[in-house]
């Protein structure tokens, strides 16, 4: 067996919404040698690098995996004409939305309608560009604004939790269309040309990964949440500010309307930090 079918077994062919549901109840366990041992274990396994936390002591793993950032720790680009990325991420798929298609890998299109639900208006996102963001396990999890703007609407969909990786996306289609996920309808504020322009970001969950936390709402969507889908919001951010975290973490896809343009030299495979630019005005 291939390496990448084994990978593919392994995190896709697993029982994904129990598995994810018991990592989210062990990655709590506030006993300092469980503690301990996950947090060694997980470094062992992978980059995590510490030293930009605020905090030297964890109760958890999970208060690991959601840890914040000492204060400057990632400049934001205050370019008024940029759009900065919410995350610490890897670039993915990305580039100019062709009419309503976009795509998560190559030769796997899917339509934004699948992704945002029937109801949204096609009409502020038709022709304009994505990006998709993924976060690795041992990245910070926490995302935030791209520039100044007003939370208008946020829509709720929940899902499946199939991993994200790129062996899934070249495999499963329309995974981030099947996997949970949050979609957050902004409108861009300020005095430059770009007023009033729609913006989106829809946070995916993925296995071991499902929870999704918003300052602006008292909800935490998981797995099991069964309440409100829709929420009509007024909450106000700048750019920069910390608008929510992945309770493990996951993909941002961000969504910008016609009139922006990809940052020069945006390459998949990249790493881009939260707070570097992501996108330009050029309208």
């Amino acid at each position: 067996m291939r390496q990448e079918d084994l990978n593919f077994l392994l995190t896709n062919r697993l029982p994904r919404r129990w598995l994810s549901q018991w990592m989210g109840r062990f990655s709590k366990i506030e006993t300092p040698w469980v503690r301990d041992l996950s947090i060694r274990i997980w470094r062992f396994f992978s980059d995590l690098d510490l030293s930009e936390a605020r905090k030297t002591e964890f109760r958890s793993m999970h208060d690991c995996f959601t840890r914040e950032l000492k204060d400057g720790a990632r400049p934001i680009d205050a370019d008024p004409l940029l759009l900065t990325s919410p995350v610490d991420a890897i670039v993915g798929a990305h580039g100019p939305i062709r009419g309503t298609q976009v795509f998560q890998a190559k030769g796997f299109p899917y339509a934004i309608e699948d992704l945002l639900g029937p109801d949204e208006d096609m009409h502020d996102w038709r022709d304009g560009y994505f990006v998709t963001l993924r976060l690795t396990s041992s990245m910070y999890h926490r995302f935030h604004a791209p520039f100044d703007c007003t939370v208008e609407q946020v829509r709720y969909f929940s899902g499946d939790t199939w991993n994200v990786n790129p062996i899934a996306l070249q495999r499963v289609e329309k995974l981030f269309c099947k996997n949970e996920r949050a979609f957050i309808r902004t409108r861009l504020t300020g005095a430059g040309p770009c007023q009033g322009q729609p913006v989106a970001l829809v946070p995916v969950a993925a296995i071991l990964v499902a929870s999704i936390r918003l300052h602006f709402l008292d909800v935490l969507f998981h797995l099991k949440y069964s309440g409100r889908r829709v929420f009509s919001c007024a909450a106000a951010f700048s750019k920069g500010q910390e608008m929510g975290w992945f309770q493990h973490g996951s993909t941002v896809i961000m969504l910008a309307a016609k009139g922006f343009a990809l940052r020069e030299g945006l390459q998949q495979g990249s790493g881009i930090r939260m707070g570097q630019p992501l996108m330009r005005w050029a309208a």
